[in-house]
């Protein structure tokens, strides 16, 4: 740990954009979804929801049908026609080993948008495809799985249990091998980027461990990357860690928020996050 920064409420204060007089809901980010599937439709509504919540001025979602629909139940104004966006979040509630050829199409073709994305889940395996900047955000299966497929013939695949032993390591050595951003996801969160920047997050509740946690967090992330896409795209390779561990914190904080020692589900979380937001401004 002695060569990881601890993150702070500071540091993520830095990242929340706030709006300006003149701003729009295109000036103030346009964050693409794809996410969700005919098995986990919830998470599509989860993470628009958490997207949403953490300030930004429109989500476009083109993931499938009844994703779709149960997004627009939950929240009316987000839009389902294509259009520009400034930043991606894929992959939350999908399995790439059951992955439909549509939404592989859809997957594709938002990693073909060279904008800012943020990967989870079941995109994963098509981390390699992505023309512009990324983050992952595995837990540690699927960031066992992610080194594995990326590994030569003759490297032994290393396994869950191993990166749990020692999480800021391998989650380095993936944000080497990949050349991508990596928030490895644990009751400490470590975030290592290309760069060299290493941050450990260790924010929220063991309360967070519960379904659909991710699929905030995710939203949380492609908020903030669609609203600081302006300052990505100028070059600065700090950006994304510093802005995958702002996301780590808003997510562990508003779990603190919303549990006050006692249980909490997915929403609840999503819930907490303009509190949380709130705070960090004041602060």
């Amino acid at each position: 740990m002695e060569n990881w920064q601890r993150w702070t409420a500071g540091d993520t204060a830095r990242w929340i954009a706030v709006p300006g007089d003149d701003d729009d809901k295109y000036s103030r980010g346009v964050l693409g979804v794809v996410t969700g599937s005919e098995l986990y439709p919830g998470a599509a509504v989860l993470g628009v929801e958490a997207a949403a919540r953490t300030g930004l001025g429109m989500v476009r979602y083109r993931g499938g049908s009844r994703a779709a629909d149960l997004v627009l139940q939950r929240r009316p104004e987000v839009v389902t026609a294509a259009g520009r966006v400034q930043a991606w979040l894929i992959g939350s509630g999908m399995d790439a080993a059951a992955r439909p050829r549509e939404d592989t199409a859809r997957l594709r073709a938002a990693l073909r948008d060279g904008v800012p994305t943020a990967i989870d889940a079941g995109a994963l395996d098509l981390v390699r495809a992505a023309t512009g900047p990324v983050v992952i955000t595995p837990h540690f299966r699927e960031l066992a799985a992610v080194l594995a497929a990326s590994a030569d013939d003759d490297t032994d695949a290393v396994t869950a249990a191993e990166i749990a032993a020692d999480p800021g390591e391998w989650a380095a050595r993936a944000s080497r091998s990949l050349n991508v951003t990596v928030l490895l996801k644990g009751h400490t969160t470590f975030v290592a980027g290309a760069d060299g920047s290493r941050f450990a997050v260790t924010a929220g509740p063991a309360w967070l461990a519960t379904a659909g946690s991710g699929d905030i967090l995710g939203g949380v992330l492609g908020a903030l990357l669609a609203t600081h896409a302006d300052a990505i795209a100028r070059g600065d390779a700090s950006v994304l860690p510093s802005l995958a561990a702002a996301a780590a914190f808003v997510h562990g904080r508003a779990g603190d928020r919303a549990s006050g020692g006692g249980p909490i589900a997915a929403l609840d979380i999503a819930d907490a996050v303009p509190g949380v937001v709130r705070e960090l401004l004041a602060h």
